[in-house]
C-alpha cells in the first residue's frame, strides 16, 4: 500500500490520478468586497465548508465547478477568475471514508476554482435542489477560512487562502 505524507494534503499528476480517491471541484466564491462564500452542512450542523463536489465521468472541472454551484448554492451567476493548476487531494478519516461514496475513496482530488459573484445574495437559494446540503450560508474573509474547515481539509484550505488572496484584497473606495 502506497504511504502518503503525515499532511492531509497531497498532489497527484493529472496524468496519472490515484484511484482511491475520488475526482471532484472546490469552489471559491468571491463576492464583490472580496468576501468568500461558506455554508453549514445539514448533515453536520456546525460543520461549513465552501461548496465542492464530484466531477462527472467525462465532464471538465470547468463545467463541473457551474454544475455543483447551482446544485448546491442555486446559481451560476459567476465566472470564473482563477484556477489551482495542481489537483489538490485531502484524506477522509478512517470513519468516515467507510461510510462515503461505498467506501470505494480514501478522500477527494480536488480541482479548486476562484469565481467572482455577479449576481444578488438573493440568488443564492440552498433549497434549489431536490437534496439540499447546506442550512444557511454567509460571506466570510479569505483568511478565516482554514478556521471553518473540518481538520481533515484543513491544509487544502490554507493552500486556497495562499494560492487565491490576491483576490480578496479589495481597494478602499
Amino acid at each position: 500500500m502506497k504511504k502518503h505524507p503525515p499532511s492531509s494534503l497531497h498532489r497527484h499528476s493529472p496524468s496519472n490520478p490515484d484511484p482511491s480517491y475520488r475526482d471532484g471541484v472546490g469552489i471559491v466564491l468571491f463576492n464583490s468586497s472580496g468576501h468568500v462564500l461558506v455554508a453549514e452542512r445539514l448533515d453536520s450542523l456546525g460543520g461549513w465548508q465552501m461548496p465542492q463536489g464530484g466531477i462527472d465521468a467525462g465532464e471538465a472541472p470547468e463545467v463541473a465547478v457551474f454544475r455543483e454551484m447551482e446544485e448546491e448554492i442555486g446559481t451560476r451567476n459567476a465566472r470564473i477568475i482563477s484556477t489551482i493548476e495542481e489537483w489538490l487531494c485531502y484524506d477522509l478519516p478512517p470513519a468516515l471514508a467507510k461510510k462515503l461514496w461505498r467506501g470505494k475513496y480514501r478522500g477527494q482530488r480536488q480541482k479548486w476554482v476562484a469565481l467572482e459573484f455577479l449576481g444578488q445574495d438573493d440568488d443564492i437559494r440552498l433549497d434549489a435542489h431536490t437534496h439540499p446540503e447546506f442550512s444557511r450560508w454567509k460571506w466570510v474573509p479569505l483568511h478565516e477560512l482554514p478556521a471553518y474547515a473540518v481538520p481533515f481539509k484543513r491544509d487544502v484550505y490554507e493552500r486556497v487562502v495562499k494560492e487565491f488572496a490576491r483576490y480578496a484584497e479589495k481597494p478602499a473606495d
